[in-house]
């Protein structure tokens, strides 16, 4: 019990970011500066344990005084408030930037959905039966070795033709499919890859230009052109590794998420840091750009989700309700759910409108380690009766169904809605570390410590 109460005061301190303050306090309490083999991200954790060791050797000695002391706390904590830190000109030309961007886009995705609830019912439930058919006949459709490490992140290109990988080599490699032939290898990196994004406009924009972006344990971010094997720009400024990157859906910024206990927004022209935003009180694992760009959503070894407004700076909501570490996030396509995997091996469903959990799915029977909605590419966004019968099944299959990767080498396949499992696809020996779904719905693909990424299609490809 004492442990656990130990583990529940840690979540709760607030240790220093900079390295320095680390070592001072660390200094101040009689331990060591620095161990064999420890970085910043270590340094931190050990300041958390010690201020928290003592936190309840105090309690401790205190007993007697525990209702006083708790009064104390209480009073403490009524005169914490939160605080805003200035705006720099940079940063708020970009969140004006990103307001008129997100405005535009959410008009959009408002008059789609209008136009989708026009829809014959009749026609709908047929198109969800297809959809359903189709995903309780995923199989395996290519298998390869893909690094002499455990592999850690895949996304598909735009084209769905090609896939990217990364490993904990610190290697990308990029792959036709369904071939599964290497086409070429990006090199950078010194240690593991955590993060892989693909830019909304990746291969549209000619040579030489920053089509994806890659984070790692080196903390460093690195951008990259899927024509050239050595990087064409940096992000430095993280102190700790740097677990997830993600593209601002108009491609001119860039989000990290580190272990550093932060997020920060980049510049992707100019390569500058524009924000740095704390607000959680372990290391980040999980960052996510909703489709309108409105919105950010972040969550970590807390186990608490946050989701922040690109506008002003504010969190907006708390996405509270996992027992333990969040490590995976991802936005429906329709704009206010989101998906949370979490190491209690549940997936957790989000409503922004409800400002609450609508769904918990008991997913796994080990860590969840991803989640992926389908984003569907391209749609038409015309009249339904000038549709083909593909556009029409692929516009109102949107977001229909969500894939979750897991520790217990499993991915499940579950439909939006009433968050039924449709099919569990296993292959993998051992954990899987990441997934991803084909923009044409075509394909699944996922990386796992087994070194290996598979592809997963339905069975009439």
């Amino acid at each position: 019990m004492a442990e656990f109460d130990r583990r529940r005061l840690a979540r709760s301190i607030a240790v220093p970011t900079g390295d320095a303050q680390v070592k001072e306090d660390l200094r101040q309490h009689g331990h060591p500066i620095c161990l064999f083999g420890e970085d910043a991200g270590d340094r931190r954790n050990r300041l958390r344990y010690v201020l928290s060791k003592l936190a309840v050797e105090k309690r401790a000695s205190e007993i007697d005084r525990s209702d006083e002391i708790s009064s104390e706390v209480s009073e403490g904590n009524d005169e914490q408030e939160e605080f805003y830190t200035e705006a720099s000109g940079s940063l708020l030309q970009a969140r004006q930037t990103i307001a008129r961007f997100s405005l535009s886009r959410a008009q959009c995705r408002i008059k789609r959905q209008r136009d989708d609830s026009k829809v014959d019912l009749a026609r709908i439930r047929r198109l969800r039966q297809d959809l359903t058919k189709s995903l309780t006949s995923y199989t395996i459709a290519g298998s390869q070795i893909g690094d002499a490490r455990p592999m850690s992140r895949v996304i598909f290109t735009r084209d769905s033709q090609r896939l990217l990988t990364s490993a904990w080599s610190g290697t990308i490699k990029l792959w036709d499919i369904p071939g599964c032939n290497m086409l070429r290898s990006y090199r950078g990196h010194t240690n593991r890859i955590g993060g892989l994004s693909l830019h909304p406009q990746a291969g549209e924009r000619g040579e030489l230009v920053a089509d994806f972006a890659s984070g790692a344990a080196d903390n460093n971010i690195f951008l990259w052109s899927l024509e050239k094997e050595t990087p064409v720009g940096s992000l430095k400024g993280h102190q700790s590794r740097v677990v997830n990157v993600d593209h601002h859906p108009s491609g001119d910024y860039l989000g990290s998420a580190s272990f550093d206990g932060s997020w920060r927004l980049w510049d992707i022209a100019t390569e500058r840091e524009l924000l740095l935003q704390e607000g959680h009180s372990r290391e980040l694992f999980a960052l996510r750009f909703q489709c309108d760009g409105s919105l950010v959503g972040t969550a970590g070894l807390d186990g608490i989700g946050r989701v922040w407004d690109m506008r002003s700076g504010r969190s907006v909501m708390a996405l509270e309700g996992h027992a333990k570490e969040i490590f995976a996030l991802d936005w429906s396509p329709n704009g206010y759910q989101i998906a949370t995997g979490s190491a209690d091996n549940t997936v957790r469903i989000f409503d922004l409108r409800k400002l609450t959990t609508i769904q918990q799915i008991p997913a796994h029977k080990s860590v969840v380690t991803d989640v992926r909605f389908f984003h569907a590419r391209n749609i038409n966004l015309g009249n339904f009766d000038d549709m083909t019968e593909a556009e029409s099944q692929m516009r109102l299959c949107d977001g229909q169904y969500l894939a979750s990767a897991s520790n217990d080498g499993l991915i499940n396949i579950w439909t939006a809605g009433d968050w039924k499992l449709q099919k569990s696809l296993a292959g993998h020996v051992g954990k899987i570390l990441g997934l991803d779904i084909a923009g044409d719905s075509s394909y699944i693909a996922s990386v796992g410590y087994d070194k290996t990424f598979k592809i997963w299609a339905p069975e009439e490809m």
